[in-house]
């Protein structure tokens, strides 16, 4: 199922429970932002080997699954909204990060672009 698909799925979920006239821009950032808070929530006080380990515990995953999903329908519904191409926008963001981040300066490193090359 692509992007379209589920911006429809969702879309359509909405309308038939006429909650459209609830997202607005302002309404669907807020409501991502708090379901970012919860995917967060989850990984708060665990250590880095914690984290990476999540998905071993059934209950944990389902957990987290839920949260990402909520994450992912107000992205997709806040662009649906929007009119935002997810996809071209994507491409364009991975792009410009390529420029940001040229493999030889970045290559395993965390370090910001705007300080890559200062060494």
């Amino acid at each position: 199922m692509g992007i379209d698909d589920l911006q429809s799925l969702v879309s359509n979920f909405s309308e038939r429970r006429d909650w459209s006239q609830f997202h607005t821009p302002k309404n669907l950032v807020m409501a991502l932002s708090g379901e970012v808070g919860e995917l967060t929530e989850i990984f708060q006080w665990l250590t880095p080997e914690q984290s990476r380990a999540v998905g071993q515990d059934a209950k944990t995953r389902a957990h987290v699954e839920e949260e990402v999903a909520d994450v992912f329908i107000y992205l997709l519904r806040l662009a649906e909204v929007l009119d935002i191409d997810l996809a071209e926008v994507v491409r364009k963001k991975v792009e410009l990060n390529d420029k940001k981040y040229p493999e030889e300066e970045s290559r395993g490193s965390a370090t910001k672009y705007t300080e890559l090359g200062e060494s």
